[in-house]
């Protein structure tokens, strides 16, 4: 395939193209919102990842030519060429030019629910600078170069975000050998499922890693690699998910649904239901939240 996307994309020049599109009631998951081809000089790019807003979205961002300075969470990076960087926002990290430096590179830029559950995963496996094989950077430009046309749909653009995510989750996540790569699958999946089938009873991580047939500390580290949040955020969210659709659903008493979510005390339930959507379960049920959200699985999935 050698470098003909790429060299084609690059051929264009620099362009930056947004892709916004009337909202939608199927609440599509993954998203790309941006792309572009850029050649960026000095101080004056600087980008901070806590003031960009309160909307979550990743930035994949390649280099081509020169050198971008990455600073994240506590550790500093030279992102240069061949390398490719993720970062999701809101989060603690900086990328910028110093005076005389300069840094060339495509970027795509995603939001979505599955988007970043699977970034996540993937910048806690591989961190947020590395260097994917030239086959995927193909892969990336031919998506950048389809987004710049000028007739891309919703659900192009959805469907590109996402051969997008899954080109870099097939090249960066196959790379570990046994149990943390593919082999591991089985076991997790077996755990969440169980996790999922009893989301009333106790959940420790010690029960999902003897489900899982794995030590606690692999069992962590595996689940928080592959779901991209712990165990127990994972089982947090799903008890949420289930509360929802319980509440919806209208036969239960607010009391019983905390039992049926794994909640002894449902005025413990009822504060951790408002800290996650900023909402009483009551006021929840009586206000129709579920039918008046901007996508149809919105009230089920709790915020990261």
């Amino acid at each position: 395939m050698g470098n003909f996307m790429l060299d084609r994309l690059l051929s264009g020049g620099g362009f930056r193209r947004t892709l916004t599109f009337p909202r939608r009631r199927d609440g599509l998951h993954i998203m790309a919102t941006s792309v572009g081809v850029e050649t960026a000089r000095g101080p004056a790019y600087d980008w901070n990842g806590r003031s960009r807003g309160h909307t979550p979205f990743s930035v994949l961002q390649h280099t081509v030519d020169g050198a971008g300075r990455l600073r994240y969470e506590r550790r500093g990076f030279r992102v240069e060429p061949g390398q490719t960087m993720l970062v999701s926002i809101p989060h603690a990290h900086r990328y910028w030019l110093e005076p005389g430096e300069s840094w060339s590179f495509f970027w795509i830029a995603m939001s979505g629910q599955e988007a970043l559950r699977l970034h996540r995963a993937i910048l806690h496996a591989a961190g947020p600078v590395f260097r994917l094989q030239p086959r995927t950077v193909e892969v990336l430009a031919d998506i950048c170069l389809t987004l710049r046309e000028p007739d891309v749909t919703a659900g192009l653009a959805s469907s590109e975000a996402y051969r997008a995510t899954m080109a870099l989750h097939d090249d960066l996540m196959s790379r570990t050998d046994g149990e943390g790569g593919h082999g591991a699958t089985p076991r997790l999946e077996r755990a969440t499922a169980y996790a999922r089938a009893h989301l009333e009873a106790p959940l420790d991580v010690a029960t999902l890693a003897g489900v899982a047939g794995l030590s606690r500390a692999h069992f962590v580290r595996l689940f928080r690699r592959f779901q991209g949040v712990s165990p127990s955020e994972f089982v947090a969210r799903e008890r949420m998910k289930r509360a929802t659709r319980l509440l919806i659903n209208g036969q239960l008493s607010v009391k019983e649904i905390a039992s049926a979510c794994g909640f002894e005390d449902p005025n413990y339930f009822a504060k951790v239901f408002r800290r996650t959507y900023a909402i009483s379960p009551s006021e929840f049920r009586s206000t129709g939240m579920y039918s008046t959200t901007s996508g149809a699985d919105a009230p089920l999935d709790p915020p990261a």
